[in-house]
């Protein structure tokens, strides 16, 4: 089962959704489609999911494809899981600025998420990309430890800051 989720936003992410519709013609697809109007056929589509809910989904699923938001990427990586990510774009009206993008990159540096910038690459990756982390205890650390230098970046190295 190849699983979806946009996340909590407000703003619609139909790239990400169309981009995922063909994979329902081979595979189980479930989306969460959040505030999308788009509705892959033979897709079950969800609007949201309780925490719970979405963590099964993500146990369960051979591949999570998802936006490349904080939660939705710590969530994946919580249940061992690497998520092939589309992240939302601010030119496109998806995002206030390119955080997300900034974050795929750091993370596919890592090796933690598998991005993909051209949506119509997006099937391929999502039915080619390996869906579990090698290491699934190492995922957490290396997260923890490649966000912490991210935030570094973005804060300096004030004496007040909290993250070490």
């Amino acid at each position: 089962m190849i699983f979806v989720t946009v996340g909590a936003s407000d703003v619609p992410f139909d790239r990400l959704l169309r981009a995922v519709a063909p994979l329902a013609a081979e595979h189980e697809l479930i989306v969460q489609h959040g505030a999308s109007s788009i509705r892959p056929p033979r897709a079950r589509c969800i609007t949201t999911l309780e925490f719970d809910a979405l963590l099964d989904h993500m146990r369960q699923a051979w591949t999570i494809v998802s936006h490349c938001g904080a939660g939705s990427v710590l969530s994946a990586l919580s249940v061992g899981k690497r998520p092939v990510v589309l992240p939302r774009l601010r030119r496109l009206g998806e995002a206030v600025d390119d955080h997300q993008l900034e974050l795929a990159r750091r993370l596919a540096r890592a090796e933690l998420v598998t991005l993909v910038e051209d949506e119509s690459l997006l099937p391929e990756f999502a039915t080619k990309a390996p869906g579990v982390l090698e290491r699934p205890n190492a995922g957490e650390s290396a997260l923890a430890h490649e966000l912490r230098e991210y935030l570094h970046e973005l804060v300096g190295d004030r004496h007040d800051c909290p993250f070490g």
